[in-house]
């Protein structure tokens, strides 16, 4: 990646559609410039259209940004002029500039194939690639990369001018500065990337597909109404999560206890997908309950535990007051 100007180092999207518009969005905002690149070949009228229609939505989600406070509403223009769009015929120029290219093509293998192809002629030796698949390993994907050793995934979570995470995982091949200054530049524009390793699913998505489908089953078997489900979400599930993570939780309240729910839980439904996996057993075994063992998934030694616990309270009290639900006392 270039020294030059380090700080404001050129994006370029490849794939001019939602993904696309929402990197183009984060990084515009941050002050870098972008180039939205469209590399499938359209009539002139339709490529225009696609311009017009990307810009467009660009700036109506900085307009909603502005609404809510994000910012002052006059840096407007100043943000949307950030982002230009390139069709196919300039897009070997935009992305010969680009220090970091994200490709945000249809999740189709041979549209991918054919995006990294395209591109690999134009791209500088020195440029950081970043596949924004949810649906392929970057191990599927690192043999169509010109440069292997300066490509990763980069999964943004929609809308991703919002949501602070993005998930890297690299190949065995990937050098270790191209995924450290990918995610140097991202923590810059305000973004928490996060890392795992080549694996169905990446970390939220496996997560939430399980949670997800099982709100659906609770539905399907009378246990609870959607309205109902989605209210424990936001004010129970959720609320605690956005908090605490999940690991940290389970140290929080117990290991023990996660064993215990599981094996209740995986018995009174005789269903195995609620049993706990060997590492909450072992962790029961060996004495790694968490916080009040000292050590659990963390090491809790030389932690001071009533400052922690108040730290936890502190946020959750801050949410509280954000959602407009912190009440006073009855003083009667």
């Amino acid at each position: 990646m270039s020294t030059a100007a380090a700080a404001r180092e050129t994006v370029a999207a490849l794939g001019a559609g939602r993904m696309g518009r929402g990197i183009a969005t984060a990084f515009a905002y941050a002050g870098h410039e972008v180039w939205l690149v469209d590399a499938k070949a359209r009539p002139a009228g339709q490529a225009d259209a696609l311009a017009r229609d990307a810009l467009c939505e660009i700036d109506a989600s900085l307009a909603a940004m502005a609404r809510w406070g994000a910012f002052d509403d006059a840096l407007r223009p100043t943000i949307l002029g950030r982002v230009r769009f390139a069709d196919r015929e300039a897009a070997p120029a935009a992305l010969s500039h680009a220090d970091v290219v994200f490709e945000g093509v249809p999740e189709v293998l041979d549209a991918k194939r054919e995006a990294f192809a395209f591109a690999a002629p134009h791209l500088r030796p020195d440029a950081v690639l970043a596949s924004t698949t949810s649906s392929f390993l970057v191990t599927e994907l690192a043999g169509f990369a010109p440069r292997p050793q300066r490509f990763l995934n980069a999964h943004w979570l929609n809308p991703a001018h919002v949501i602070p995470l993005v998930e890297l995982s690299a190949h065995p091949g990937t050098a270790p500065e191209a995924s450290r200054a990918l995610s140097s530049l991202l923590e810059r524009i305000g973004k928490v990337p996060v890392t795992c390793a080549a694996a169905p699913g990446y970390i939220v998505p496996r997560l939430q597909s399980l949670i997800m489908n099982e709100a659906a089953r609770m539905i399907e078997q009378g246990v609870a109404s959607a309205e109902d489900i989605d209210r424990a979400t936001r004010f129970g599930l959720g609320f605690r999560f956005a908090n605490m993570g999940v690991v940290e939780f389970i140290d929080f309240g117990g290991n023990d206890i996660l064993y215990y729910a599981s094996r209740y839980l995986s018995q009174a439904l005789g269903d195995e997908r609620y049993a706990s996996p060997a590492i909450v057993d072992r962790h029961m075994r060996e004495g790694r309950n968490g916080l009040r063992d000292g050590k659990g998934f963390y090491d809790f030694g030389g932690v001071d535990v009533a400052a922690y616990r108040t730290q936890a309270l502190g946020r959750m009290l801050g949410m509280l007051a954000h959602l407009g639900m912190l009440r006073p006392p009855d003083p009667g």
